[in-house]
């Protein structure tokens, strides 16, 4: 036995596969190869966008084979018109390289670089193209692809209308070459990507055909697209991202936490590792009682953990509970740095001076004042009820509010129920 699983057969099952070049299972299933995918640098973040790819990768490694992530330092300069409506802004190599350095941390947390013979590597496309000028480029390599052949591509084809620059033109011309370069000094047979990188991988291909009479492979995964039609890897926000700066654990956890029904069936499959005897039973699961969210609950803490830590995912379930489960005052105090103010973001607020709670002031005035509840009347029956919480712990006429109820230093926590919440911010 060779020791590799049918990675194809992996891709197919996890709804993974959109195109794959004849022959590519066959060539596969001989023994270990090398294959790889294209990253573009342009951010300091690999989003969420971004992890179908490296999923893919990490499949790939886990049949037993040997994943390339290739950055592109150099591709980076020039900008993939694929998927694009208009000419994009060009980044500096030093911009680049810090990019570089950044993704390759989060790429670290999921391919195993320390495996021996199938250990994951990065290459950055700078490092052959830095040298290499353009007269030699044109005319040892355009020579072999046609003007027609370029401009039946779709990512050319959809740019006509509007126009589109030489820059970016050739594009699919210096993608090609990557994979040449690859696979004639480094042996890798195979290049993976999204459905529309199709045109630019098949280039690399025919590449190594007219220029070595040689023979590689290409496959491709479907675009993910939400059952909504909204664009995967965004939210209200804008882009989820891998780094905690730019998103926290918290909200990366609720991104997945608030995935739909009929997202998470797809997304279970292609971002977990579970495997398929264990994700149908979960499906199973699921479908029994979909109240409970079962999927949702898994993935988000399977990739929380996975791209942050075992601790943030700890400490975003918390904070979820805070808000839509049962929680203590003590959970509220765990809270740390700005997870607070992210819970509950869009929540009504009001603004109460320090002064005025130095020295102890009524939680009924205190209500009021904040404008959280509109009367004094209105204040009165809510606490008869014993409808109101602060900092989630019921209270009654007479309780005093001081300083020592200000969480993170800003904030009180007001709350008529179970779901009607109020920020009140100490200035």
């Amino acid at each position: 036995m060779n020791g590799v699983k049918n990675y194809i057969e992996e891709l197919k099952w996890r709804g993974m596969l959109h195109d794959v070049m004849p022959g590519t299972e066959e060539e596969l299933m001989k023994g270990m190869s090398l294959g790889y995918i294209g990253f573009d640098p342009t951010a300091s973040s690999l989003g969420v966008g971004n992890l179908v790819q490296v999923m893919t990768l990490l499949h790939f490694q886990r049949c037993g084979h040997k994943p390339i992530a290739l950055v592109g330092g150099a591709t980076g300069m020039v900008g993939d018109p694929s998927g694009k409506s208009q000419e994009r802004n060009l980044l500096s190599e030093d911009e680049l390289r810090y990019n570089q350095d950044c993704q390759q941390k989060q790429l670290e947390k999921f391919l195993d670089f320390n495996c021996g013979k199938n250990s994951a590597e990065i290459v950055n496309n700078y490092d052959w193209f830095k040298n290499f000028s353009f007269l030699n480029f044109i005319r040892d390599v355009g020579k072999h692809i046609s003007v027609n052949y370029m401009m039946a591509k779709d990512s050319v084809k959809n740019r006509l209308e509007n126009g589109m620059s030489f820059t970016e033109f050739s594009y699919q011309l210096v993608q090609g070459y990557d994979f040449y370069h690859l696979w004639k000094h480094k042996g890798i047979m195979l290049q993976m990507g999204g459905s529309d990188q199709w045109g630019n991988i098949v280039t690399g291909t025919e590449l190594i055909r007219r220029m070595e009479g040689g023979q590689a492979y290409a496959l491709t995964t479907p675009l993910i697209k939400k059952a909504d039609g909204t664009k995967f890897g965004k939210s209200e926000g804008g882009n989820v991202w891998l780094d905690a700066e730019r998103t926290s654990p918290y909200k990366f956890y609720q991104f997945w936490l608030n995935a739909s029904d009929a997202d998470v069936a797809n997304y279970i499959r292609i971002f977990s590792l579970k495997n398929r005897e264990e994700i149908e039973a979960l499906e199973a699961e699921h479908a029994v009682d979909p109240g409970r969210r079962i999927l949702q609950k898994e993935l988000a803490k399977e990739i929380t953990i996975r791209v942050h830590s075992e601790q943030d995912y700890e400490a975003a379930l918390t904070a979820s509970n805070i808000l839509f489960g049962k929680s203590t005052d003590e959970d509220l105090k765990s809270l740390q740095g700005n997870t607070l103010m992210e819970i509950f973001d869009g929540v009504p607020q009001g603004i109460i001076s320090r002064s005025d709670i130095e020295s102890g002031a009524q939680v009924a005035d205190v209500l009021v004042k904040s404008g959280f509840l509109a009367s004094n009347g209105e204040a009165r029956r809510a606490l008869q009820e014993g409808s109101i919480s602060l900092n989630k712990l019921k209270v009654e006429a007479g309780r005093m509010v001081n300083t020592d109820d200000v969480l993170n230093g800003n904030v009180i926590l007001l709350q008529r129920g179970k779901k009607n919440y109020f920020l009140l911010r100490v200035e």
